[in-house]
């Protein structure tokens, strides 16, 4: 075999040395914080359908929508007449019992056989004493109902709604078609309820406090504080309920808002990232142009979230590995080229 053919033979078999050179960077790899907005929405702390606990008609209603009220503050009062007989015939009843124990005491000290008859029914289950104890425990009983016509406020809040008016008929809600008097919320202290992504949930910190923004102020940020985890995902949206408390006390906000939540995104180890120009993307995979001992490698990667000029990447690589800032397919696997490491990377 001829010289020229062993010479052609080995440079066929030989990577080409040098090559045009390629501008590289390093593989970065740095804890990231970003956030991701997420659509939240405001409860009130506390909410109540205000129901009468007796049957009656509304007398008077001392509040509407948007009282501001305090705990045990008459809201209504109701008006039952059968109650106001059923207590006068009660202790009317008691009453002549009384009586008649006055009258059999008199008696007492006419005879001793008398004494001693009235004695033993007295002594009974049926005799004065328990007949009185039981009426006057009627009367108390109904004296106590009485005193639910007299609707208060389980807590401080703000009246939401108002259902009835002077003359309606109300009563427990366990009775059908029965309306609630009024609906009480309490908004000094707000909800908000965020769906947060199943990706998202190792991250969540308790105590962390997150800005989120509302429509109705635009340009302007709130805070609240993560109060309250799930700790289990829905299964149809794959989320997880987190709940933050949210100070309102000039009750600017409303319950029922929907805000935008900047959702705070972090990571137990740090992240890769390259330059997203770095990126190769074909149809059949994503890959980075990494150059190790001066020759081509693809190595095939998944891109996670932009972080700035920089995208997070998973795959096979490691912190301080060379690839090429602007990656190219046209780079073969295998070519040796030269590397041009800019001294500001």
């Amino acid at each position: 075999m001829s010289l020229f053919k062993l010479c052609m033979l080995f440079l066929l078999s030989t990577p080409l040395l040098a090559q045009t050179p390629v501008e590289c960077v390093r593989v970065v790899s740095k804890s990231v914080e970003r956030q991701v907005r997420l659509p939240g929405e405001l409860l009130p702390y506390l909410s109540v359908l205000i129901h009468a606990k007796v049957t009656g008609y509304v007398d008077n209603v001392n509040v509407d929508r948007g009282s501001v009220v305090k705990k045990g503050q008459t809201l209504a009062t109701l008006a039952a007449p059968e109650m106001e007989s059923q207590i006068a015939e009660a202790e009317s009843k008691a009453h002549a019992i009384e009586l008649q124990r006055a009258e059999a005491a008199a008696k007492l000290a006419a005879t001793k056989s008398t004494y001693d008859r009235l004695k033993a029914a007295s002594a009974t289950p049926n005799g004065y004493e328990g007949s009185i104890k039981a009426a006057q425990s009627s009367v108390q009983s109904l004296k106590t109902l009485e005193k639910y016509l007299t609707v208060t406020a389980p807590f401080d809040g703000v009246i939401t709604e108002r259902t009835v008016h002077p003359g309606a008929l109300v009563g427990p809600s366990s009775g059908m078609g029965v309306l609630p008097l009024l609906r009480l919320e309490q908004v000094h202290r707000l909800r908000l309820v965020v769906a947060v992504p199943e990706p998202q949930v190792g991250g969540i910190v308790r105590n962390a406090r997150v800005p989120f923004t509302v429509q109705a102020f635009p340009g302007e940020t709130f805070y609240g504080v993560v109060s309250r985890i799930a700790h289990a995902l829905d299964q149809k949206t794959r989320t997880m309920a987190v709940e933050l408390e949210v100070t309102n006390s000039h009750l600017r906000l409303a319950s029922g808002m929907y805000p935008e939540v900047l959702w705070p995104v972090r990571r137990d180890r740090p992240a890769l990232l390259v330059p997203q120009t770095s990126l190769v993307t074909t149809t059949e995979r994503i890959f980075v142009v990494r150059i190790k001992n001066d020759v081509v490698e693809w190595v095939s990667v998944a891109r996670g979230t932009a972080a700035g000029d920089l995208v997070e990447v998973y795959g096979p690589l490691r912190d301080g590995d060379l690839v090429v800032r602007r990656g190219t397919d046209e780079l073969r696997e295998g070519t040796r080229v030269k590397i041009n490491l800019p001294a500001t990377n």
